[in-house]
């Protein structure tokens, strides 16, 4: 069967949609270290593209290159002001992931919470193994 990729697919949390398409671009934006210190630059305030650059050691183009990804995940807007391209984050994005992470991190808890109170029950209830010094003195013993 076929799949429909034009189709949009939706998580719903907490009334709220996030399209898994958008969540897709951010985390993929994100798992790269050279875009995460150019939100982290970006978090300080507006910044010219240069500037961005100025800090790796790689091409304009390339730079370039990881503002589009970041742009397209819509975490990067961009401004031209004659010839000077300024780049601004748009944390938006970034709080729809966090909200993402939270219900799986509070779904994990519930379940590590219940797992925890599972092995407690069960540690009360089973048979405690002898101790091996304990088997040694009741063999010298008899």
């Amino acid at each position: 069967m076929a799949v429909d990729k034009t189709r949009h697919r939706y998580i719903v949390n907490h009334m709220v949609k996030y399209s898994i398409n958008s969540l897709d671009a951010v985390f993929s934006a994100l798992g790269d270290g050279t875009r995460r210190a150019i939100l982290a630059r970006l978090a300080e305030g507006e910044t010219r593209v240069t500037d961005l650059a100025a800090p790796y050691e790689m091409s304009l183009p390339a730079v370039s290159k990881h503002l589009r990804v970041l742009e397209a995940a819509g975490l990067v807007t961009k401004r031209k002001q004659g010839r000077v391209i300024y780049c601004s984050l748009q944390p938006q994005p970034l709080m729809g992931a966090a909200d993402w992470i939270a219900f799986y991190r509070s779904f994990w808890e519930r379940k590590f919470d219940a797992l925890a109170s599972y092995l407690d029950k069960t540690a009360d209830t089973s048979p405690k193994p002898a101790n091996a010094d304990d088997q040694g003195k009741e063999q010298n013993d008899g």
